[in-house]
Parts: structure tokens; sequence; C-alpha cells
């Protein structure tokens, strides 16, 4: 018999039962369209995780007071405190390292903001000039903040597109005064829409000069130090360096943590590889439940189909032809059913970005590819079985129907 033969007797086979091939397609299409939509949903919760890290900058390296590894445990951690605070005068000593070529201190808290009765509260930001490149930002109108000493506690501000438009509509807001947490501040710029930095909605924020915000938390203690080097190359002679100079200015310990962009990058990207995989995993699963399915239908059908099958053992037919018949009728149900799953797995990453525009999910190519090839791996191996029974049938036996 043909090839082509043996996929037209396939189709006509299938056809011949409606219901039974829908239920069939159904399982297997339901299972590809499980392992496409979740793999395709966990590499885009990857990518919006180092599009994240990403915007932080190039080169980055970031100071953490407290030692991760002593501290983590500690009654001091659970209510977030440190053993030394990072402070501006530690961030004065490191500006003399020849690998720095930008450094931003960074505090952090929240205030109402309010103008004209108008108020709401809002994340504040507290660093220098030199946030705006280490972060990227973009400014829509207006300046960032002066290019002037950290120590200057000059009251005042840039604030998010969406925050202006709350706090001013239409208004200009350019050298008019909000108030932050009952201080008087001037706003001088308006930042560009650009998503999310630092987990807070660019947006909504408010930047300040670092003195003024520890002025209005009263808090003389910093979040972090975000040190740019000025070359790949001199990141690790920077990390010595900032380790020597702050082992110096804390009388001798090792209190802060020093992370870089990259370690942080590869930490997430490798944790979300191995959600991806599991979850894709369990997804895959449903495939194999699919195929036992299979298996159980065409041992029906086999039962069902006994005289026919004797009829072409009587007339020639090999025991290789007979497997040859039921197992490609098992592959291209597996077939179509998988074409139809990665149709309603992409259809379902679709649907799930118009609700989740940040969520970049479309499933990668080896998950769709290893979808497919488990769809068929698992029509092939569930349909031997029922195969090999009707390739041992004997044809008088089964002529008889028996």
């Amino acid at each position: 018999m043909r090839p082509a033969d043996t996929i037209v007797y396939a189709m006509r086979s299938l056809g011949s039962n409606t219901v039974r091939t829908v239920l069939m397609l159904l399982a297997m299409s339901i299972g590809v369209a499980s392992v496409v939509l979740l793999t395709g949903i966990g590499n885009g919760a990857r990518l919006y995780i180092v599009d994240q890290f990403s915007s932080l900058g190039t080169n980055l390296v970031i100071i953490i007071p407290g030692r991760a590894e002593t501290a983590s445990n500690t009654p001091a951690t659970l209510v977030g405190q440190t053993p030394r605070e990072l402070t501006l005068d530690d961030m004065k000593a490191l500006q003399h390292g020849d690998m720095v070529g930008r450094i931003a201190p960074l505090t952090i808290g929240e205030l109402n903001a309010d103008r004209q009765g108008k108020e709401r509260q809002v994340p504040v930001l507290g660093s220098t000039a030199s946030m705006l490149d280490i972060h990227h930002l973009k400014m829509e109108s207006g300046t960032f903040l002066p290019d002037e000493g950290a120590d200057i506690a000059r009251p005042v501000c840039v604030i998010g597109a969406k925050l202006y438009q709350e706090l001013f509509g239409q208004a200009p807001a350019l050298n008019e005064v909000i108030r932050l947490g009952g201080f008087r501040c001037r706003v001088i710029g308006i930042l560009a829409s650009q998503g999310r930095s630092l987990g807070f909605d660019t947006q909504e924020m408010v930047v300040v000069p670092v003195a003024f915000a520890q002025m209005i938390f009263d808090n003389h203690g910093l979040f972090r130090i975000l040190v740019e080097a000025k070359d790949q190359s001199s990141i690790d002679r920077l990390k010595h360096f900032i380790s020597r100079t702050i082992k110096k200015l804390h009388y001798g310990e090792e209190d802060i943590t020093i992370i870089t962009q990259d370690s942080v990058l590869k930490t997430f990207d490798k944790m979300l590889r191995v959600l991806t995989l599991t979850v894709g995993g369990i997804a895959a699963i449903s495939l194999f439940v699919a195929g036992i399915l299979i298996m159980n239908v065409m041992l029906m059908s086999v039962a069902q189909r006994t005289a026919e099958i004797g009829l072409c053992k009587a007339l020639g037919a090999s025991n290789f032809q007979i497997m040859a018949l039921l197992v490609s009728e098992a592959l291209l149900l597996s077939a179509i059913g998988g074409l139809s799953g990665i149709l309603l797995g992409f259809a379902g990453a679709w649907i799930t970005v118009q609700f989740y525009p940040t969520l970049q999910t479309t499933p990668p190519f080896w998950a769709v590819a290893a979808a497919m090839a488990t769809a068929l791996s698992t029509g092939l191996l569930f349909s031997l079985l029922p195969a090999r029974r009707a390739a041992c049938l004997d044809p008088i036996q089964a002529l008889a129907r028996h």
C-alpha cells in the first residue's frame, strides 16, 4: 500500500466516527495549547524582569546597606533595620574612584502630594542629577534635578506625567508649587511616560534632591547607592574599590552588599527559565492523558473493526502494513490536534496581552516545537499497543468477528 493510500485510509477512518475523533482532537489540542500558552506566559515574565533590570542602566553596581549573608535571618532585618546606614559621606568618598563613571544616592519613601485641594499619595525618590542618565529617564518638559552638591536641600521636584494630569489638569506646572508632606516644593520638570523603574511607576512618582528628601523623611540614611562603571571590564575592580572604601569609613566592618546588574539578571533569568520549564512540564502531562485516551479509543476501534482488519489480512496485508494503518491514523490525529493546539495557544497568548500589555507572552519557538514533537510522540507511543493487537489477529477468526 502506497503512503498516500495509507493517509487517505486514515482520514476516512477518522471521519467515520466523528464523535470519537472530535474527543481525541479536543484532548490533544488542549494539551498542546496548555504547553504553548503557559511557556509563553513564563517566557513573557522572564523578558519583563530582564527589561525592568535593563532599564536600570548599563555597567551598574548597586550598594545595599547590610550584609545579605549575615543579616538575612536577624531581627534587624525583619523590622527593616541594618547594622549601619549608608550616608552621603560614603557616596562622596566613592566619587574619587578612577573606575566610577556616574554615581547617584537613592532614598525612597511615600508622601502625600497636594495642590489646591487635590491630594494623593505618591512614591518620592531622593537623588541627584546623575539619576537621569543612570536610569535612562527622559523628560517631557522642564529640567531634571540641578547639578549641584548632594547635601544641598533645594526644595524643587520633578513629577511624573500622570501625577501632573491629576494635580494640574491642563494648567501649566513648571515653576508652580506643590506640597510634599507639608513641605513646599517647586516643580521644575515633568518626566516622560516610561512605564516602571525601581518598582515604581514613573508616571506617578516624584523625584527631589536627596538632601531635601532626607529632610522631609527625617532620615539621613540612604536606601541604595548606584554606581555606574566607566566600562564593563572595570566592574570587578570597582567592586573591590567600593568594598575597601566603605570598610575604612565603617571602622573596618564589611557591612554592605554589592550586587551587579549582570548578576541579578542572570539569577532571575535562571530562576524564570526553570519556572517556565516546570510549568511547561506540568502542562505536558495533559498530553500523556490525551495519549491514554487515544490508546483506549483505538483499542475499542480495533474491537469494532475486527472484520475489516481480518479482510485486509486475508487479501495479503502484512502485520507491518496493518500496524502502519493504525499508527498513521494516530499520527494524523496527533498532527491535527497539535496544530489546533498551537493555534489555540497563540490565541490565548494574544488575549493575555490584551489584558496585560506589558507582558509579552509570545511562545518561544522551542516550546512550540517541543509541544508538537511531544504530541506526535504521544500519538505514536500509545498507538503501538492497539496496532500490535490488530496485527496479531488471525484473519479467519477476525472475519468470523471473534
